[in-house]
This record gives structure tokens, C-alpha cells and sequence, in this order.
């Protein structure tokens, strides 16, 4: 074989490794406050903002502090690299992406769900029945 070859076969294994890396780290599943603690991978908790426990951002360290409730009720304190995410204080729900750590869960990214400006009581299907 000459050069040009080994070359090409080194660059595609190369390649296909670095895409099933990428693969393995964006496949990230929905678990539990519990379970979360159990395994040693980046996982997402869906749940819902403790609002009446204090929120604090730390300028030094650039991590926001809140505390949430999974769909379990197990509250936990959630630590998030950044700052606090858009519309935070409406979000009927919120997904934390992370791993637990050191007895908190660790996010590096929180997405929120809102409440749609679209979405209805359903008191007008109601009298039109």
C-alpha cells in the first residue's frame, strides 16, 4: 500500500471515531433526581423550579444556584454554569442537563419550557358545546 492510502484509512477511522464520540456524548437520557445519582453520565431531570427557595448567582465562580423538584418530588439543588436562563421565573417547566456531583446536580444547561401565550383554559371549547 503506499502512503496515500494509509493516509486516507487513517483519516476516515479517525473520523468515524470522532463521530461516534460526538454521538455517544449528545445521547443524553431523561432520569430522575435518583437514578441520577446512581449513574456516573451526563443525564436530563425534567422538573419544576422550588420557587419559594432562594436563587443566588455567584459573579466569582459564574455559576447560578437554584433549587428544583423532579417529577418525583425530589428536590435537589441545581448548580448551572452561566447565568440564569431566559424567562426562568415564568417556566412552567425546566430540563437540566448535567451529572450529579458532591451531593447537588451539576447542569451545564437548563432549557425552559413557558406557558404558550396560544394556549387556553378551554372555557371557549367548553360553551361552544
Amino acid at each position: 500500500m503506499n502512503g496515500k492510502m494509509i493516509a486516507g484509512i487513517v483519516i476516515i477511522l479517525a473520523a468515524l471515531v470522532f463521530g461516534a464520540m460526538t454521538f455517544i456524548e449528545s445521547n443524553v437520557e431523561y432520569m430522575d433526581f435518583a437514578k441520577a445519582e446512581r449513574v456516573n453520565k451526563k443525564v436530563q431531570v425534567k422538573g419544576r423550579w422550588v420557587s419559594d427557595r432562594e436563587t443566588q448567582f455567584n459573579a466569582t465562580t459564574s455559576q447560578f444556584v437554584f433549587y428544583m423538584v423532579d417529577d418525583n418530588d425530589k428536590e435537589m439543588r441545581v448548580v448551572l454554569d452561566g447565568g440564569k436562563p431566559n424567562n426562568f421565573e415564568i417556566a412552567t417547566e425546566i430540563v437540566a442537563k448535567g451529572r450529579f456531583k458532591d451531593g447537588y446536580f451539576h447542569a451545564n444547561e437548563v432549557l425552559t419550557k413557558c406557558p404558550s401565550k396560544y394556549e387556553g383554559d378551554g372555557s371557549a371549547v367548553q360553551k361552544s358545546l
